[in-house]
């Protein structure tokens, strides 16, 4: 006697990738090349998957099951298409251009593999979308977010908000991604004494970033508050219960430290990161210094800081400076031509809304 299927059982199909077995099969080839050969994070390779899978359901709806064959006969029109598909259901371009940038990846993939060119790819620019700058906290703000006695929810348990200060210590005093923060061992616990840890970042990248007394302090204190036996290979940071400390956990207990002390909505876990490349650069720290505290591979990531604090100082200048403040433009009436012998065509300053007035008399001018 058949059992008739249940109403919520899992259509397995629907799970794989759309394609025939070849396709399917190079996708996980290629998979497993990214995180193994390349090293890329595991949140990467799971981007560029999924932008590949919706590719491939895109061209499923219309073209019926995908194959290599027929990534191989692309036409540019046929990505541009699908581009502006994604962009009528509100993609940004930051999201377009990491969905070529996998569809790229995996065209190289097949090619070396010997299957061919998807010489639609080649046609097809990228789009060019600005880079935002970094937001990083003031000094004030990141400070009391790390200090001690800042406590916006006292109901919790005492070791849970030291831990919470402890992670957040991290993050700020040694510019350590949440990832970073949560990966850490029992046994590298950074406490007095210990001027440096050791930390794994993107790609598996292992860097020695220093530890200052006040964070080595901060987890000292969580440590000796800690309820659950730490395992000396397993991680530094528990939950309630014992288990490995959720990145979402962290997030919610800066979310709570945010609105205690009225901070933006950019103060987040890695606005503290970003702090603290920023709050040394302003201090004349050197940039390939600061790549390396950071893991950053490439100078050009760090260099975005400089334009942070370029940013910084031209406000401060625009706020501060008497000859730079912002004045609205006075009305001209219209004349036969210019009232006091001076060029009738705006300079670049008064047409930009800026007044610059000077104090040396016309004669030394015009001398």
């Amino acid at each position: 006697m058949m059992r008739a299927a249940s109403p919520h059982a899992v259509d397995a199909e629907a799970l794989l990738p759309p394609g025939d077995a070849a396709l399917r099969a190079a996708m996980l080839g290629w998979r497993e090349a990214l995180a193994r050969e390349r090293r890329m994070a595991a949140n990467t390779v799971e981007a560029y998957e999924r932008d590949l899978r919706q590719f491939l359901a895109y061209r499923a709806a219309r073209f019926g099951t995908p194959t290599i064959a027929g990534l191989i006969a692309l036409k540019p029109r046929d990505l541009r298409a699908f581009m502006a598909a994604r962009r009528a259901e509100g993609i940004g371009g930051r999201s377009l251009m990491r969905m070529l940038a996998g569809l790229r990846s995996f065209a190289r993939f097949l090619e070396r593999e010997g299957h061919g060119s998807v010489a639609a790819l080649g046609a097809v620019r990228s789009l060019k979308v600005e880079r935002r700058l970094p937001r990083p906290l003031p000094v004030p703000a990141a400070l009391a977010m790390t200090a001690p006695g800042t406590r916006p929810d006292d109901s919790r348990e005492p070791w849970v908000l030291a831990r919470d200060a402890a992670v957040i210590a991290l993050l700020y005093g040694s510019g350590l991604r949440i990832s970073e923060a949560l990966g850490l061992a029992a046994r590298d616990a950074p406490v007095p004494g210990i001027d440096e840890v050791r930390v794994t970042g993107k790609g598996g990248k292992v860097r020695a970033v220093p530890v200052l007394p006040a964070v080595a302090e901060a987890v000292a204190a969580y440590l000796s508050l800690c309820p659950h036996p730490l395992d000396p290979e397993g991680p530094l940071f528990v939950g309630v219960k014992g288990g490995p400390l959720s990145p979402r956990v962290v997030q919610y207990a800066v979310a709570a430290l945010r609105g205690a002390l009225g901070l933006p909505e950019s103060a987040t876990p890695h606005a503290l990161r970003h702090s603290f490349a920023t709050h040394l650069l302003a201090r004349q720290g050197e940039l390939r210094a600061i790549q390396e505290l950071l893991g950053h591979a490439s100078l050009s990531t760090t260099q975005i800081y400089t334009k942070v604090d370029a940013a910084r100082l031209m406000s401060a200048f625009e706020d501060a400076h008497p000859r730079a403040r912002r004045l609205p433009e006075p009305r001209r009436e219209k004349t036969s031509g210019p009232p006091d012998g001076t060029d009738s065509e705006q300079s670049p300053s008064s047409r930009a809304g800026y007044v610059v007035r000077s104090s040396v008399p016309s004669e030394r001018r015009n001398a």
